[in-house]
């Protein structure tokens, strides 16, 4: 007769079950945005040691004292200041090496009150949940 395996202690619930696949897949895609992936890039500007530094946006084009117009923002150097905290658009497919730092690509460069609310919100639910 085959020997019984003791039970855990602690069956999971099939809520308890899905919540924890949940977090899992969650963690993944932020620790994909912040740079979990094959450029080693973060997404989300000022973090980790690469990151963008021509997103597009106008007034960060900008210099710190002077004219700010079209010639600051059609540059092709980084941005005078860093938008630490934002998040840009990301790569245009699957493929992380269609990423390009580039702030005339308003797609994958752009950084938007929305993207950063679903981030955050991910990342609450994460910490609420640990």
């Amino acid at each position: 007769m085959p020997a019984m395996l003791p039970l855990p202690a602690y069956l999971p619930t099939r809520k308890d079950y899905w919540l924890m696949m949940y977090q899992l897949r969650l963690k993944g895609k932020i620790d994909y945005i912040l740079g979990d992936n094959s450029k080693k890039f973060s997404y989300l500007i000022g973090y980790g040691d690469k990151y963008p530094v021509k997103p597009h946006h106008g007034s960060s084009s900008c210099p710190v004292t002077g004219t700010c117009n079209w010639d600051n923002f059609n540059s092709p150097n980084p941005n005078p200041q860093i938008l630490k905290g934002a998040l840009v658009g990301g790569p245009k497919s699957a493929d992380d090496n269609s990423y390009v730092d580039s702030r005339q690509d308003y797609i994958t460069n752009e950084v938007t009150t929305d993207y950063n609310a679903g981030f955050q919100s991910a990342a609450a639910f994460l910490v609420n949940n640990e």
